[in-house]
């Protein structure tokens, strides 16, 4: 199994890596099924992935009804890292909000996490953003570790050579994603005008691969490169979250990342499966009236999913997403949803 996964992979770095490494850093990508610990009980997931949808326009409330929802806990008794949206510090959806970020990590710490780190890299210097944002102060208070990925040494950036992979030598990961126990990523909703199309979970975690103050220019490529929207698949391959929470409670159905045509989305998503959100999202942002590289395509016919879907990195179609209602006043907006997500 570890010589599959070492074909398959790739995986090099410079100090290099154990096959137990190589287990540890791939095997999580490839599971269909886990038993998670529900905050009433123990629970077995099926098969179908499942999103969990509030409709609201308040943070906390978006935050603690989507996860309590999910019906999952699998932060109980873990170290977890939480990845934000900080690639700039413009106001949400630009970036993660610093409600939402807060409120987070106060429903983590409730749920028994033994820590929270809080983990990212930004397009400008990440210090910069997490200053500029304000959210340094409130993540000390909160007990929350801060790495600064622009901070780590070059062997804790792994390169990965996945086979058939766009990019042109691989990519290079942080490590502290890699070795995250548990890895909670939490995304805007949001158009990208620069190529990828949108940026949900899966444009999400670019951020884990270094800028050129790293040495090679891995953003300029991404950028530069007709399959950018593969290759930010790509970047996923190697590792998986335990949860992804979104934030559509402001959108842009336009432009973006950092600024746009903004739209009221009111809504709130989480799942334990990247794919299976950005695939709702996408919908949502088809319900809102978004642009024509949103509005032509089928859902699964976008280059990001596609190829998520072509990694095995989460449902494979409509059929296979249950988009969970919150409550009864989320009914309205999940129907009208899931009907878009069904056709198209």
């Amino acid at each position: 199994m570890a010589h599959e996964n070492e074909k398959r992979y790739g995986v090099k770095s410079m100090e290099g890596l154990s096959r137990r490494d190589f287990l540890r850093y791939t095997g999580a990508a490839g599971s269909a099924l886990f038993l998670g610990i529900a905050r009433g009980g123990l629970v077995m997931a099926d098969t179908m992935s499942h999103v969990a949808l509030v409709k609201t326009d308040n943070r906390k409330h978006g935050v603690k009804a989507s996860l309590d929802t999910l019906k999952i806990n699998s932060v109980k008794g873990k170290d977890v890292l939480i990845k934000p949206n900080f690639n700039t510090a413009d106001p949400t959806p630009g970036s993660t909000h610093n409600d939402t970020l807060a409120a987070l990590v106060d429903e983590i710490w409730e749920m028994g996490a033994k820590s929270i780190s809080l983990g990212e890299r930004s397009y400008p210097p990440t210090r910069e953003v997490m200053e500029d944002k304000g959210i340094l102060p409130v993540m000390d208070k909160m007990e929350v570790r801060v790495i600064d990925f622009d901070d780590l040494r070059d062997k804790d950036w792994v390169l990965f050579k996945p086979k058939k992979s766009h990019w042109t030598n691989g990519f290079r990961i942080a490590r502290p994603i890699l070795d995250a126990e548990c890895l909670v990523s939490t995304a805007c909703l949001k158009t990208h005008q620069f190529g990828g199309i949108f940026t949900m979970s899966l444009k999400l975690h670019v951020g884990v691969v270094p800028t050129s103050r790293h040495g090679y220019g891995y953003m300029g490529e991404l950028h530069g490169s007709p399959h950018q929207r593969k290759m930010i698949a790509e970047i996923n391959e190697p590792f998986k979250p335990s949860l992804v929470v979104l934030d559509g409670i402001d959108a842009f159905v336009d432009g973006g990342p950092a600024t746009g045509k903004r739209a009221k989305g009111g809504v709130f998503l989480a799942s334990t499966d990247r794919v299976a959100i950005d695939a709702v999202g996408v919908s949502i942002l088809k319900f809102l009236g978004s642009n024509e590289s949103i509005m032509r395509p089928k859902v699964f016919e976008q280059e990001q999913i596609a190829r998520a879907v072509e990694l095995g990195l989460g449902a494979s179609s409509p059929s296979e997403i249950e988009v969970v209602p919150a409550d009864e006043k989320s009914h309205d907006y999940r129907d009208r949803v899931v009907e878009i997500l069904g056709g198209g």
